[in-house]
């Protein structure tokens, strides 16, 4: 039986002749997602605003500024809506109740929900979160701690493991794919909370676990092959390892596509970012890192082989560095 290649043996794909339209790309997608954020900023979920979440369900899409005057006659405080899915099922969000022990907080849902029965017959409860003001404020120090702690370590990690432009590019790599990540959630405005947080540090293990593969092999060819100029050598490394890139990241993406769909609303904004992180990660991997590694100087060892890189070499298209 033979086994499936997505990518033929022998592919010979130049990337790096390509990477200053790369880097173009990659700085032009990180000051837009910059702006974004900036410009929007994030839809924070009741984990990091803290307050009080229900959801209610509705017969058919309810319009938003009657759902709104319900709830401002119950004096519970401003609340932000937001249709969910197919627009019958609606997020109430409502800032800390006073008194927010867990009587009160049920009194409020209570309230709510016997409003929005009585004004929309049909409508049915779904779930609530509640989270104070202090411990959210927590949640968020400690969310932001754990990406930033997260992309030092394996910066050192590359830098120890291999050469110092190893974590810089490894750097720059993750950087890219977090504000790539920040700026989708805040075009797209769905919930950031903390399974969002749990995906940022789940994209960014799966793109260095991609990223050290590839600078793995680049190593291993820079001792091989000493001759051989280092544009060559990097599109060598990265078409040896592309059949593996890809189909990890195929298979990841058919499981992921799968939550997107059959998941429900709950999954969908960490399922779709998920999916985000891994093209992107898979991207900057390939034509990011890798090619950084050029620009930052990264040179093979000094000459002393056979001169068998020569012979290497053939097998990719001059670059022209």
């Amino acid at each position: 039986m033979r086994l499936l290649k997505i990518v033929p043996d022998n592919t010979n794909i130049g990337f790096v002749r390509l990477r200053f339209w790369a880097f173009g790309l990659t700085l032009l997608l990180s000051l837009a997602a910059v702006g974004a954020v900036a410009a929007k900023g994030l839809n924070f979920g009741v984990d990091f605003a803290g307050g009080l979440m229900i959801e209610e369900r509705f017969p058919s899409a309810p319009p938003l500024q009657r759902v709104r005057s319900v709830i401002e006659r119950l004096n519970v405080g401003d609340a932000t809506l937001q249709p969910i899915g197919d627009g019958r099922t609606l997020s109430i969000r409502l800032p800390v109740q006073q008194g927010a022990d867990e009587g009160a907080t049920n009194a409020t849902v209570r309230r709510v929900e016997t409003a929005l029965g009585q004004a929309f017959p049909g409508a049915t409860f779904a779930r609530y979160a509640t989270v104070s003001g202090k411990v959210s404020g927590e949640l968020v120090q400690n969310g932001i701690l754990a990406v930033v702690l997260a992309m030092i370590g394996i910066s050192l990690f590359a830098i120890f493991r291999f050469e110092w432009q190893f974590g810089v590019s490894t750097f720059v790599a993750i950087l890219h794919d977090l504000l790539m990540t920040l700026g989708f959630f805040a075009i797209t405005r769905f919930d950031f909370d903390l399974n969002i947080v749990a995906a940022v540090l789940t994209i960014i293990g799966y793109s260095i676990n991609d990223k050290i593969v590839i600078d793995d092999r680049i190593r291993e060819n820079m001792r091989k092959y000493r001759n051989m100029n280092m544009s060559d050598l990097v599109d060598l490394s990265v078409n040896e390892t592309l059949p593996r890139t890809v189909m990890t990241s195929v298979t990841i993406l058919l499981a992921l596509f799968a939550m997107l769909f059959l998941g429900g609303h709950v999954l969908r904004g960490f399922t779709a970012a998920m999916i985000l992180g891994i093209v992107v990660g898979t991207y900057s991997s390939i034509y990011v890192s890798s090619s950084l590694l050029i620009t930052l100087g990264l040179r093979a060892q000094p000459p002393g082989g056979d001169g068998s890189g020569r012979e290497r070499a053939e097998r990719v298209a001059p670059t022209g560095a």
